[in-house]
């Protein structure tokens, strides 16, 4: 899951190097934390939050079938 955040990411931002993604377990499943350069942070969220929400769906959607949950938190 942490790759496809990655690549998702690095696809959309001017500076890919800069993009970090960090997995780490809770009770409620696994919390994914993307960090991208300030200047980046509106090219990830989207207009209204469009881009950031289906890059979560995705998440949800990939946990789901793998029996667990996830979600996405941009840092």
């Amino acid at each position: 899951m942490k790759d496809l955040v990655e690549y998702i990411a690095k696809s959309l931002v001017n500076a890919p190097d800069d993009v970090v993604v960090t997995e780490e377990e809770a009770e409620e499943g696994i919390v994914l934390k993307l960090q991208v350069a300030d200047e980046d942070k509106g090219r990830i969220i989207g207009k209204q939050g469009r881009i950031a929400q289906a890059i979560r769906t995705l998440i949800r959607v990939k946990a789901a079938k793998a029996g667990t949950r996830a979600s996405l938190e941009i840092v």
